[in-house]
């Protein structure tokens, strides 16, 4: 018992000696207004001590824009509860901020690809940060399985001309998928006549918007009381214009060395079938991750071509 006694007494003697080490921390980093200050630590002193000297990270309140406008058509911001969503939405954004910036680099590489079929299809510019909420100009797949930049289902792929097969998903292909997605725009406009319900319905379908606004009587977007996502949605768009065309009102500086930039391709009619993809690249002076990079539509790693089919693959240029 008295071993047991003795062994116990200096187990508590030795987490009270390395108690008083641990606090004897001889530096603090705290933040004044000129950054980052070392502030010295004697035994005694306590941590709370230094709560005067040290100031939080900033966190701003942004002004919201006079006027804003979807697709020119003016966002009634007099509207209480809509002058609140829009600024909900900023604010998210402001403060996302590395998803911000990466959303910045990578609309430098694809938007101004995006905006010529925009303008082939006579849709809005504005359409183009519809994308942008939708994936992050990734090829993400959701939980309901829609899939790429612009989020297609299935059904919707092939109704609007996307060949979907086991080999090949031209929703993967971000310019094939915005020319799907420019089609169901066009058919959306020409049922609704305004382009915040042709949007909202990109996100809850055009029947849904339909019912919505037989229900409760009325036209507009901004009158709907509607599901959180699809409420959400208009001003998820308005939100990341305004930040990216815009951005260092709300605090985003981002040197134009760093965005990213569309790659010079080359490009391969390919009238035959593949049976290896990866010698395919190789033969043709590439590899399979730059093939598979500039082709995410290509699914295995062979390619079933039809009689008077064909496909082109893009490679870098040498």
């Amino acid at each position: 018992m008295s071993n047991l006694l003795a062994l116990f007494t200096l187990v508590i003697l030795f987490g009270y000696i390395s108690y008083k080490e641990w606090g004897r921390t001889p530096r603090q980093n705290a933040i004044s207004d000129e950054g980052v200050i070392e502030a010295e630590l004697t035994p005694g002193d306590e941590i709370t001590g230094l709560e005067e000297s040290i100031h939080p990270l900033p966190a701003i309140s942004f002004e919201l824009p006079k006027t804003i406008a979807f697709a020119e058509e003016p966002v009634p911001l007099h509207i209480p509860d809509v002058r609140e969503r829009l600024d909900k939405e900023l604010q998210i954004n402001c403060y996302l901020h590395s998803n911000t910036i990466f959303l910045m680099k990578r609309a430098h590489r694809w938007l101004p690809q995006m905006e010529e079929i925009l303008r082939k299809y006579n849709i809005p510019d504005d359409f183009k940060y519809l994308p942008l909420i939708e994936s992050n100009l990734l090829n993400v797949v959701s939980p309901r399985d829609a899939v790429g930049y612009w989020q297609i289902l299935d059904t919707s792929g092939k109704e609007f001309g996307l060949e979907i097969t086991k080999d090949v998903d031209e929703r993967y292909d971000p310019l094939k998928a915005t020319e799907a997605a420019c089609k169901y725009l066009r058919q959306a406009y020409n049922k609704f006549g305004n382009w915040a319900l042709v949007a909202a319905s990109y996100n809850r379908g055009m029947g849904g918007m339909q019912r919505a606004l037989e229900s409760q009587k009325v036209k507009s977007y901004y009158d709907l009381f509607l599901n959180d996502e699809t409420s959400r949605y208009v001003f998820r768009i308005l939100a990341i214009k305004e930040i990216i065309e815009h951005p260092e009102k709300y605090g985003f500086r981002v040197k134009q060395a760093h965005l990213y930039n569309e790659e010079p391709l080359r490009y391969i009619e390919v009238t035959e079938t593949i049976h290896d993809l990866i010698d395919f690249a190789r033969d043709n002076g590439s590899n399979y991750k730059l093939l598979k990079r500039h082709n995410p539509w290509l699914r295995e790693d062979n390619l079933t071509v039809k009689r008077g089919r064909s496909y082109r693959i893009a490679l870098p240029k040498e």
